[in-house]
């Protein structure tokens, strides 16, 4: 089985204190870690047992500047066989429509069992890069999968996530695309030296010219979405700590909502 999985290189912001850059555009990302997307780890993950099982290549593709490297690195390191770098300039400013552009250029012409993008974003969170995709290549999609079941050379069997835990089994005929949601399974640990083992692996890489976009389609021209400003919540006051017995207390926390309108 064919798979080709899209990824993406994005800050970690766990414990980090975030700033946003001068002209309050976007987030300052000079200090921050950079690392694979979590959804997309998983999306990894799941096409590289899949060849495990059923043999065939996995593909892994980002759209990003020279240090998302990293992530395919990791790819490889977890088992994928050939990575693609798209160079990010041009793109800045893209909304979903315009990354999906880049990404479906640069894969259209392969032959694929499998699709594979994580639900979401971290940064973005727009959750819309592999439906359009899917679209965009008359593929037949699922998205939040959960579990995937091959049945034969032909069509899978898949588990996606709906409200209030509930699932939905779905049959698709293949080549199809999916996006993936955490949980659907444990992602392998990378070392250091296994991402070492696969440094000599050439990266293919693609530009703008390679892919033939113009360029009004993609980046800031070409997005439907314009972001004016980011800014951090203004800090309010400190917390109020109550103090004194037990009934001091409840007293207290009960006069603070009656005058915040909390109860009449």
């Amino acid at each position: 089985m064919n798979i080709v999985v899209c990824i993406k290189q994005v800050p970690e912001i766990t414990d980090a204190e975030l700033e946003i850059t001068e002209d309050g555009a976007e987030i300052d990302l000079e200090d921050l870690a950079m690392t694979i997307n979590e959804w997309d780890n998983y999306a990894v993950e799941e096409a590289i047992r899949l060849k495990e099982r059923l043999g065939g290549r996995v593909t892994v593709i980002t759209l990003g500047d020279e240090d998302a490297e990293d992530v395919l690195r990791r790819a490889l390191a977890m088992g994928a066989d050939e990575a693609i770098l798209i160079d990010q300039e041009g793109f800045e400013g893209s909304d979903a429509f315009g990354v999906a552009r880049g990404l479906m250029e640069a894969i259209k012409d392969f032959e694929f069992d499998l699709l594979l993008t994580g639900v979401q974003s971290s940064d973005d969170g727009w959750a819309q890069v592999g439906l359009i995709l899917a679209e965009w290549l008359e593929l037949p999609f699922a998205s939040l999968v959960v579990g995937i079941e091959p049945v034969d050379g032909h069509k899978i069997i898949v588990d996606r996530e709906l409200e209030a835990n509930q699932l939905e089994r779905v049959e698709l005929p293949l080549p199809a695309a999916l996006t993936l949601q955490t949980g659907i399974n444990e992602p392998r640990y990378v070392s250091i030296m296994g991402i070492r083992k696969v440094r000599n692996i050439t990266i293919k890489e693609l530009d703008v010219d390679d892919l033939q976009i113009p360029q009004d389609e993609i980046g800031w021209r070409g997005s439907s979405v314009a972001q004016r400003r980011l800014s951090l919540p203004e800090e309010g006051e400190g917390a109020e700590i109550l103090s004194g017995t037990l009934d001091e207390i409840c007293e207290r926390a009960a006069q603070i909502i009656r005058e915040r309108g909390g109860v009449s």
